[in-house]
């Protein structure tokens, strides 16, 4: 398939900037891909989709605060620091994004922080954008996360045009984030509250937890129009015994398996053994997954509304159907749904 083939006109108004009031009073739109029928609901209204033995697999990696404005050294300009993942412990090194780029070069000390709480060196560059950094840090590594902790601001996606506040801190960030490691949330997951899984958990169905650290890969742009040849950033996962025997087992008694987002579906589909059953994992996945594609774990899948041109239109255009997606995505736009990772869900049945 080509790139075009995933244009549509996306209103900017629509693109949500804040939250739904309660987590699980997000709109639902369900689209059963047999039919390509439409119905519109609420999240909370999924209890009515699952049963007893059904399983749920949840993306349980936590977003860190990623975001850190810092000082150059002699210039004092503001510098934006963006973390993606470490690099190696005890020499603190990390993967960043540097905004304005331009003025970072290898040498250049940063400084974080009213009293330079943190203090770091630039010792590459990686791409225009992307740098090492080395933290000057003495202490425990503990005091180093509490550091980041009070320094660093929730990663809000970019079109978001405002400062993160305290009730994001907590709105971006599912109730089951365990592991912290990921720089986006897996957004499908916002829309579960306490409340709602108790009601699941209560109608007997059950969750299988599975990690994958969420990277800003899984929103680069599409640059090709021939899909083949894109290339999907390295995204770490962890699959273990408790998931693969839960979700194997509801495979075997052929109940309903959904992946809830992008990154679980990511996860599963990187993991399948020779005869198509999850299997346990500790690895890296760059798996793209565009139509056509045979999907080998999942029967069912939760996910919000992506936009136009990007990968995650194009796992949920291979999973629901091309015709089906593009024909609900059009709906949706004209029922005004909120895209994005504030946005509404989409249940593919």
């Amino acid at each position: 398939m080509k790139l075009s083939q995933f244009k549509f006109n996306l209103p900017d108004s629509l693109l949500a900037n804040t939250p739904a009031e309660q987590r699980d009073e997000a709109r639902l739109m369900v689209l059963h891909k047999d039919t390509g029928q439409i119905e519109h609901k609420i999240f909370k209204d999924i209890l009515g989709y699952f049963d007893d033995k059904d399983v749920m697999i949840l993306n349980n990696t936590k977003v860190f605060p990623a975001r850190l404005y810092g000082n150059k050294e002699k210039t004092g300009a503001t510098i934006e620091v963006f973390l993606l993942r470490e690099l190696n412990k005890e020499l603190r090194l990390w993967d960043v994004l540097v905004d304005p780029a331009r003025k970072i070069r290898v040498g250049n000390k940063l400084y974080f922080g009213d009293d330079d709480l943190l203090v770091a060196e630039v010792v590459d560059n990686t791409t225009s954008r992307g740098r090492t950094i080395r933290f000057l840090f003495d202490g425990t590594d503990e005091e180093f996360r509490k550091n980041v902790e009070i320094l660093g601001e929730t990663p809000l996606p970019k079109y978001i045009k405002r400062k993160a506040t305290a009730q994001d801190k907590e709105r971006y960030q599912t109730i089951f984030a365990k592991h912290e490691g990921a720089v986006a949330a897996p957004t499908a997951g916002l829309h579960f509250s306490r409340e709602l899984m108790k009601r699941l958990e209560l109608k007997g169905v059950n969750f299988a937890e599975v990690t994958l650290h969420v990277g800003l890969g899984t929103f680069r742009p599409v640059e090709v129009e021939d899909l083949t040849k894109h290339k999907m950033d390295s995204e770490q996962f962890i699959i273990e015994s408790a998931a693969v025997n839960t979700v194997n087992k509801a495979l075997d008694d052929k109940r309903r398996v959904c992946a809830v987002g992008t990154t679980s579906m990511r996860a599963i589909e990187s993991a399948v053994s020779a005869n198509r059953r999850l299997k346990e994992a500790n690895d890296w996945t760059s798996k793209f997954i565009f139509p056509p594609y045979d999907f080998s774990i999942a029967n069912c899948m939760i996910t919000n509304f992506h936009t136009p041109e990007s990968t995650l239109l194009m796992m949920v255009s291979a999973f629901g159907g091309y015709e089906n997606v593009m024909n609900a995505y059009n709906v949706a736009v004209k029922e005004k749904y909120r895209f994005y990772s504030y946005g509404d869900a989409m249940l593919i049945i």
